[in-house]
């Protein structure tokens, strides 16, 4: 098997290398299988089930009940768990669709949706895990302080409340809990791993004593502290036992002032407050690089840790409604202590439970950032961030992101970030959402989840509902989210590495082009909404540079083909010579910012390959209708990449392999008479043609840019010159020159430029009668133009002169009408002496344009003419400086609406 031949995944595992690079493959192999230690309950179902409950569940989920009532809250889990339920379906879609990396959601979407996704959403999960970090630390300074602060209004403490109470020390008391965060990560995920699972038993623990609390505790008072602007207020909460009483009370909503933060709550900011304890699908997704099956494990243990986390929520939701007044679910958040059979280790539930909920989101902000770090994507700006340990744990990562937590914990107050770490959360979630949704669509044989439990509607509803409770929980926070992920898009897009991930875009582009190929329809074309389709033949682009962004002018968002045939023969050949030099044309498409494709062939002859593009270049309705050649003559070619400013200003030497352009003495790959050859089977096959001559001299900024006057100028000849006998100005051939002419005047850099139609007139016609019809044509045609008279009696006459027999006859008056003008049979009707004075005639008119546009008539059928016609082409365009020579076959032009 040829080395070409292996794919990514056999290079992977087959291609070898010298002994010591093998080693090193495998130490790397070794390394990165001994950091993935960790099984499904511990590595996924422990992490997420911690993060869920964390302070929602000891510290707030009586608030949300006793602000929204059972229905509200009922209605919040409901749309919180569909939301995070849809979501949840996407993670397992991807994660099980190839083999998974650490990074976790970030990892996902950037292999999904490419870089600028993936590094912009990789920042603001990020940022979410950090602020989510600060929110737990901050769940646990209120617990703590709740327990053992010195009560409001008391100067020195009693017994177990001795700490003081102010922004700054409970700023302190932050900075230590999050200290003691920082070193369990800074030992790794093994120890974290163990660390989570003895919180879990003790959460376990303390939810079973709970339970068992609502049923066995008898009803009491509980008296509750509060301070305020009036210094400290009593108010008494009542623990009812199951009372149906109770209940009733608590079904509906009653929305008061937070105690903590003195703002008035609302359906928003409650769902804010609650859908914090949803935000933790993703702890298990984040330790995606230290788990032994990542694939197995994640959407088996995410589903199962929501699904657990969802009815303990419903069923708490419940018991609380049915046994504790109003006044206690909203003043006391400590409140399932003071109801407790065993109240310190109700204490103890919540602090671990904050404590690893707080680790988790520190160790997921750290895996995150190493991933980006990894990927390069911000460059040196994250580079500190690969540093690890000898056992791979990324010590720089977790240094960085626990500064990070450190300056959001100076916000103070859990209910101020919830609602800022809510957006972030939904906005990760509905990117995730987006990533399986396009995948899905772009139907790609490679996307074959082995998890099948979602579908391309379940991927909508997640986004919609991600992005409508965003912006019902805060507008603010929302827009200013979607406005830095922009910002981070539009970054990574001009400043980020190219990547070897695939990049979803083109998936769907390709799904759609498809699509909407099979609909273009050639049947329904009209020529109202006829376009040039340009194929340009071009022997080596060093010498062509300006004609290719010339015809990118000229094609009028039509289809752009670059053509190159390469003279060999692929049985003589080991492999395809051109699929090297395919990278080397698409780098010359992007540095020279033109639209265009690029189609290579290999034939025995140049004649072979251009009928060959001509026949297979396109594809539908999308086929080019118009063969564009450079002129043949004897003018040493010069090198236009190297003058070109899209290579002049690049720091590095142009990195093209194109070969040296031909030298001047050397002989021509294409003999005249195969290039008129070329021509003919282009007329032959319906192609217009369009022959350009002196293009490389047209410097188009200069000339365009340049702040004169008057304006520059498009000369248009539409009267074959050639044949002074037939001079036609509404044949196909000439409105096809006219369109053309118009059609470079619409591009954005030609607008300033002036069109100037030449009129060639004879002694005893009727001048201004001819003008007259021809400004009517333009009108009906929308062309603006200036229209010039040219007297030619004297031209004409040497043609005259030189004329034998009458030129006319009936089958040659039909071809004219049909808009064939064939070359004269007998050679001696046009003499050299006439093509010059012809020549002249052009050149003579002042003042000189930047480019003109000549009628080009069609080759003799006598293919021993071909020299003769190509010779007279060059003397009529000698000296004339940039000049396109057209020829039509179609009807361009419409004058209807």
């Amino acid at each position: 098997m040829a080395s070409s031949e292996r794919s990514a995944l056999l290079t992977y595992r087959l291609c070898g290398g010298s002994a010591e690079e093998e080693r090193g493959r495998e130490r790397g192999r070794a390394a990165a299988a001994a950091s993935r230690k960790l099984p499904t309950f511990l590595g996924v179902v422990v992490p997420t089930l911690l993060s869920m409950f964390s302070v929602v569940l000891f510290l707030r989920l009586g608030f949300v009940v006793g602000h929204a009532g059972l229905y509200q809250a009922l209605a919040m889990f409901a749309v919180a768990y569909f939301i995070i339920g849809m979501t949840v379906l996407s993670v397992c879609a991807i994660a099980t669709n190839g083999a998974l990396d650490a990074g976790g959601a970030y990892y996902m979407i950037s292999r999904a949706l490419g870089p600028e996704f993936g590094g912009s959403i990789g920042i603001m999960f990020f940022l979410a895990n950090v602020c989510g970090s600060a929110l737990y630390v901050l769940g646990l300074v209120e617990a703590v302080v709740d327990s053992f602060g010195i009560p409001p209004g008391q100067e020195a403490g009693t017994g177990i409340h001795v700490l003081p109470q102010s922004y700054w020390y409970e700023l302190l008391y932050g900075t230590v809990l999050l200290a003691l965060c920082l070193l369990v990560c800074l030992v790794g995920a093994s120890i974290y791993a163990k660390a989570t699972f003895l919180i879990f038993l003790i959460v376990a623990v303390v939810l079973g004593t709970i339970l068992v609390s609502f049923f066995a505790t008898r009803p009491l008072k509980v008296p509750i502290r509060l301070s305020s602007s009036n210094g400290t207020e009593t108010d008494n909460g009542s623990f009812t036992g199951f009372s149906l009483s109770t209940l009733r009370d608590n079904l509906g909503g009653q929305y008061s002032t937070d105690y903590t933060t003195g703002q008035m709550m609302s359906f928003s900011s409650v769902f804010a407050v609650m859908f914090n304890g949803c935000t933790g699908i993703m702890a298990g997704s984040n330790m995606s690089g230290d788990l032994k099956r990542p694939s197995y494990s994640i959407p088996r243990g995410t589903i199962s840790a929501v699904l657990f986390t969802y009815l303990v929520y419903n069923l708490l939701a419940f018991l609380m409604c049915a046994t504790c007044n109003r006044t206690l679910l909203q003043k006391d958040y400590g409140f399932l202590r003071d109801i407790s059979i065993f109240p310190p280790l109700v204490t103890v539930g919540i602090y671990a439970a904050t404590l690893s909920a707080a680790m988790s989101n520190l160790i997921g902000a750290s895996r995150i950032l190493y991933a980006l770090a990894r990927d390069d994507l911000f460059g040196r700006a994250l580079a500190l961030a690969k540093k690890t340990s000898a056992s791979g744990n990324p010590v720089m990562a977790v240094i960085l992101s626990w500064l990070v937590v450190q300056v959001v914990l100076f916000s103070g107050k859990l209910n101020t970030i919830a609602s800022v770490v809510t957006t972030f959360f939904l906005l990760v979630y509905a990117t995730v959402n987006l990533a399986c949704l396009a995948l899905e669509w772009a139907s790609a044989p490679n996307f074959r989840p082995t998890f099948r439990y979602f579908t391309w509607h379940t991927c909508l509803l997640g986004i919609a509902g991600c992005c409508v409770m965003m912006f019902l929980i805060s507008p603010v926070s929302a827009s200013a989210s979607l406005g830095f992920l922009l910002l981070l898009l539009l970054a990574l897009h001009y400043l980020s590495p190219s990547s070897t991930w695939g990049y979803i875009s083109q998936a769907l582009i390709f799904h759609q082009v498809r699509k909407y190929l099979l609909m273009l329809d050639v049947r329904k074309d009209h020529v109202k909404f006829w376009r040039p389709q340009m194929l340009l033949m071009v022997q080596n682009p060093r010498g062509s540079a300006r004609l290719i962004d010339f015809v990118n002018d000229l094609k009028k968002s039509g289809l752009y083909v670059l053509g190159h045939v390469e003279l060999q023969d692929l049985d003589m050949l080991p492999s395809d010579p051109l699929q090297p030099q395919q990278e080397s044309w698409l780098s010359l498409v992007d540095k020279l910012n033109v639209k265009a494709f690029v189609s290579l062939t290999l034939a025995p002859s140049v004649r072979h390959g251009v009928r060959q593009l001509l026949f297979t270049s396109g594809l539908g309705g999308m086929r080019p209708n118009t063969l564009v050649l450079g002129f043949y003559d004897d003018e040493a070619p010069q090198d236009g990449l190297a003058r070109h400013p899209a290579f002049t200003s690049a720091r590095e030497e142009v990195p093209l392999c194109f070969p040296p352009l031909r030298a001047p003495n050397a002989p021509k790959l294409l003999s005249a008479r195969e290039y008129v050859g070329i021509v003919a089977d282009a007329l032959k096959m319906l192609r217009n043609v369009l022959l350009a001559r002196q293009l490389e001299s047209l410097d188009k900024a200069w000339e365009l840019r340049r702040a004169a006057s008057p304006p520059p100028t498009i000369h248009v000849w539409p009267v074959n010159l050639l044949r002074p006998d037939s001079a036609r100005y509404a044949d196909t051939c000439s409105l096809f020159l006219l369109q053309m002419a118009c059609v470079l005047n619409m591009a954005r850099a030609w607008r300033r430029a002036r069109l100037r139609l030449f009129l060639c007139v004879e002694a005893g016609t009727m001048p201004h009668a001819q003008e007259e019809k021809l400004r009517q044509l333009l009108k009906d045609l929308r062309i603006q133009a200036q229209i010039q008279l040219v007297p030619w009696d004297a031209v004409t006459r040497l043609h005259w002169q030189t004329c034998q027999g009458s030129p006319g006859g009936p089958a040659e008056e039909e071809e004219e009408e049909e808009g064939i003008v064939n070359f004269p049979t007998n050679t001696t009707q046009v003499s050299d002496e006439y093509v010059c004075a012809a020549n002249k005639l052009v050149l003579e008119q002042s003042p000189a344009p930047t480019v003109r546009f000549l009628y080009l008539p069609r080759p003799p059928a006598d293919s021993s003419l071909y020299p003769l016609y190509l010779h007279q082409l060059e003397l009529l365009t000698r000296g004339l400086g940039p000049t396109v020579l057209v020829h039509g076959v179609s009807a361009v032009t419409s004058t209807q609406l």
